[in-house]
């Protein structure tokens, strides 16, 4: 019965559209329109060119859109010794761009997995951040994807995540308190069930300095 409903509710479920994209000569229009809104002169020789650099930084801040997490983690190593502890990687440079202003965040993130049937190369996990963190976000929406494309594509017993990142939103604008950290974290599996997995993540990401 169960089945039933998951399935009727997946079929009620509207598809959405796929987005319509501009073209770049509308995307740079926009750019225009925008320094003209700031107060300065978009045909001033400074200025000329600058909406062909932001649209170009664009592809490059937003290419995250473009890139598939099941691509990155599609290569599982098995021939691991019959390794099956903890598996950690640490300071993972990220930036972002918050989805309500569109400035940026930047921190670091600190992942760690149980392996179940193997592992993945650890420059994987780092990529994994940066095709998340390479879209407009928020730091808990960017946390539980990370936590939750490793869960779907590796099956480990267990994930744990802890991202600590300055916002400028709240240092450029608004209340301006530099130096502020936001720290969000995830665990799933055996660190989800037991709290000593918690502290041991917790005591190797902080402690082992």
């Amino acid at each position: 019965m169960d089945a039933v409903v998951d399935a009727r509710r997946e079929a009620s479920t509207p598809v959405p559209a796929p987005i319509a994209r501009p073209t770049r000569e509308e995307a740079e229009a926009a750019v225009r329109t925008l320094l003209l809104w700031a107060g300065d002169d978009p045909n001033r020789e400074g200025l000329i060119d600058t909406p062909k650099r932001v649209v170009k930084a664009f592809q490059e801040l937003y290419r995250g859109y473009a890139e598939d997490a099941s691509e990155v983690l599609d290569r599982v190593f098995e021939e691991v010794e019959g390794y099956g502890s903890i598996v950690l990687v640490r300071d993972i440079p990220f930036f972002s761009h918050c989805e309500h202003h569109m400035v940026p965040f930047l921190g670091k993130a600190h992942i760690a997995y149980y392996p179940s049937a193997g592992v993945v190369g650890l420059s994987k996990l780092a990529r994994l951040v940066d095709v998340y963190a390479r879209r407009l976000q928020t730091q808990e929406s960017l946390t539980a994807q990370i936590v939750n494309a490793i869960d779907d594509h590796l099956k480990p017993r267990g994930v744990a995540i802890l991202i600590e990142a300055e916002h400028m939103c709240m240092s450029m604008r608004g209340v301006q308190k530099a130096g502020v950290s936001t720290i969000t974290t995830e665990f799933t599996g055996v660190f989800r069930d037991d709290p000593a997995e918690q502290a041991r993540f917790m005591m190797m990401v902080k402690g082992m300095r």
